[in-house]
């Protein structure tokens, strides 16, 4: 067999395959019915949700458990502020912490601004990181 026969033998395979094709698919089109009009909309909730429970709850969880630590506050903690500054708790007022940073040194911060707070446990020092944005 030559090649120009091959060629000639899978180009009458491949049209005679295309018009089956096509009369099949004429009667298969009549007899399929169209998606309901709201079925998209599936889709767009669904991908909804995905963002919803991947990025924006685990964000508003996080910043409530930063919030709770930051009101658990209490005298005696060791803090370490945004700004860098090492301190300890000695007064805890409703939106502001005295910290003492050195002997005779003390220093009104906002708790907003308090980035970690380290409580003594029985035998190890547990660090509660604390971050507001």
């Amino acid at each position: 067999m030559s090649s120009s026969s091959i060629t000639l033998f899978f180009a009458q395979v491949s049209n005679a395959a295309a018009g089956a094709a096509t009369t099949a698919g004429a009667s298969d089109t009549t007899a399929q019915q169209a998606p309901p009009a709201w079925s998209p909309f599936i889709y767009i909730l669904l991908f909804v949700a995905m963002i919803y429970f991947a990025l924006i709850r685990p964000q508003m969880q996080a910043k409530k458990k930063v919030e709770e630590t930051i009101k658990s506050a209490k005298t005696g903690d060791k803090v370490v502020t945004s700004s860098g500054i090492h301190g300890v708790i000695t007064n805890v007022k409703d939106s502001t912490v005295i910290v003492r940073v050195a002997d005779n040194v003390k220093l009104e911060i906002e708790k907003t601004h308090i980035d970690k707070i380290t409580r003594p446990d029985t035998d190890s020092e547990k660090a509660v990181t604390a971050k507001v944005s």
